[in-house]
């Protein structure tokens, strides 16, 4: 790191320019605004002249600063790129924000990247503009397995966001080496900043498309923010559009990346898909998955229609309002009209290298809320895919000696008319983690009240059928047939 770059790292320490302490500066409401970026609340409550207000003032809301405020740090600020000096007057060249645990433990780092494209912030976008933080990398953040890894390659690096949260997040164990990879040169340049001022060293850093500069390379942990949105082959940003047809750039991504990790090894990546007229989504990405050779699991988190996806990215690149937003926006519709789209998919995908012959795969739709982050239970998700497996072929042999205990934070609901005997729907919930809820039969709800694992289900399934009046083979061939799925998706575990 160089001496200034050192300096204003230590300034920025000085004077808490974290996430914890610009909340603390603008309160809920201004915080609140800036979250949905909008800054008028935060310029508000950040004109007092401090340090604190100063960083905050340049390097997230961008704007100009008197170079009073922080003039012990200021020719600093100028000789490490990342603000010019005029008249007194300081201007950020970058844009610089901190960045906050995913599970709230603390100050983990900061991103560098250009500055923020904003309504009548007079930014203009250039084709290798670096983005810096947003939805989309905290999203990967959150999924990306908490487990210790020895090695780590972060595909499409960009501003190094990932790189920072794997070597600096507080409670997981920092990787051997880390490997950063980018299309974009000056997606590098920016990464190399944001290591510098988080205090991380040793990342190796290679220019290069998908797995390229990687070749005959093996990784523990593959992640990747790719440039995954889908848009008509004219312009475009290399952040964001590989300039591959359709989502081409994730299929080969799925499909490639597997290649590089050793065995056992995870790949995650957040991905756009198609939905064509007539094709389930589940059969165009379940095709990526089951050619990649990995067990596999791929969660759709929302899903936009054409129009939505259009207008989303061109808010992205600050077009609405623009001369040529209509003839953009009518081009979008036109491609995706040639490809008889209907709408496209957001989601997760988790890969797991397996030397087994038989892969477990499972796609899913979740759009409600989750318990956050996902990568302390991933691990646990795709481990559930193989236990059901591996109860399914075993219930086969012998259901009765097979035991199984209750996911803790399971809950009952019964749904009916007010004072009913019966209810006409039992439903399992979970209150952890995935939170999915399962309707239920009888037999899987006594299962839920008494599985901990003390006991085989033989004796179980034989007091329910006694006490529910069914023959016991029919409690057998049911309890055979849905307890892998209630395995499956967290209900139950082998004990």
């Amino acid at each position: 790191m160089s001496d200034s770059l050192s300096r204003v790292r230590g300034a920025f320490a000085e004077h808490e320019y974290t996430v914890a302490g610009v909340r603390e500066l603008l309160g809920p409401v201004a915080g609140g605004a800036l979250a949905r970026d909008e800054i008028v609340p935060a310029l508000r409550a950040t004109g007092g002249g401090s340090p604190l207000e100063a960083f905050t003032r340049l390097f997230w809301l961008q704007v100009t600063v008197g170079e009073a405020a922080v003039k012990h740090v200021a020719d600093d600020l100028v000789a490490a790129g990342l603000v010019e000096r005029s008249g007194g007057e300081l201007r950020a060249l970058l844009h610089v924000e901190p960045l906050e645990s995913v599970n709230g433990a603390g100050h983990v780092g900061y991103a560098v990247s250009d500055l923020k494209a904003r309504p009548g912030a007079g930014v203009t976008l250039k084709p290798d503009h670096v983005v810096g933080v947003g939805g989309a990398s905290d999203s990967l953040a959150r999924l990306v397995v908490h487990r210790a890894v020895d090695n780590v390659l972060d595909l499409g690096t960009g501003c190094g966001v990932q790189a920072v949260r794997l070597a600096a997040e507080p409670g997981r164990p920092r990787p051997r080496a880390i490997t950063v990879t980018d299309v974009n040169a000056r997606a590098l340049e920016l990464s190399a900043l944001s290591f510098a001022l988080s205090g991380v060293e040793g990342v190796e850093a290679l220019q290069g498309s998908l797995l390229e500069p990687v070749r005959d390379r093996r990784f523990d942990l593959i992640v990747s923010n790719p440039p995954f949105v889908i848009a008509p082959p004219e312009g475009g940003y290399v952040y964001r559009e590989s300039g591959l047809h359709g989502d081409e750039f994730c299929r080969r991504l799925v499909v490639e990346g597997p290649r590089s990790l050793n065995e056992g090894g995870t790949c995650q990546l957040l991905a756009n898909w198609l939905h064509i007229e007539g094709v389930p989504w589940e059969d165009r990405v379940g095709a990526w998955v089951r050619e990649s050779g990995c067990d596999a699991w791929v969660v759709q988190r929302d899903v936009q229609d054409p129009a939505e996806y259009a207008e989303l990215w061109l808010r992205d690149s600050v077009e609405a309002g623009t001369s040529e937003y209509a003839a953009r926006y009518d081009a979008w519709l036109e491609y995706f009209e040639r490809q008889r789209v209907t709408g496209v998919g957001f989601g997760w995908i988790t890969l797991r290298r397996t030397d087994t012959a038989q892969r477990t795969v499972r796609l899913e739709e979740l759009r409600h809320s989750v318990d956050q982050p996902v990568g302390a239970y991933v691990d646990r998700v795709l481990a559930g895919l193989r236990e059901a497996e591996k109860f399914s072929t075993a219930c086969a042999q012998d259901l009765d000696r097979l035991s199984l205990r209750t996911v803790p934070g399971i809950v009952q609901e019964q749904i009916g008319p007010p004072g009913a005997e019966d209810p006409e729907r039992i439903l399992l919930r979970q209150t952890e983690r995935l939170r999915r809820a399962a309707g239920v039969g009888t037999v899987e709800a006594g299962l839920a009240g008494v599985c901990d694992g003390s006991l085989p289900l033989g004796p179980l399934l034989s007091a329910i059928a006694q006490l529910t009046g069914m023959d016991p083979d029919q409690v057998r061939a049911h309890a055979a047939a849905v307890l892998p799925e209630l395995i499956t998706d967290g209900f139950f575990e082998p004990a």
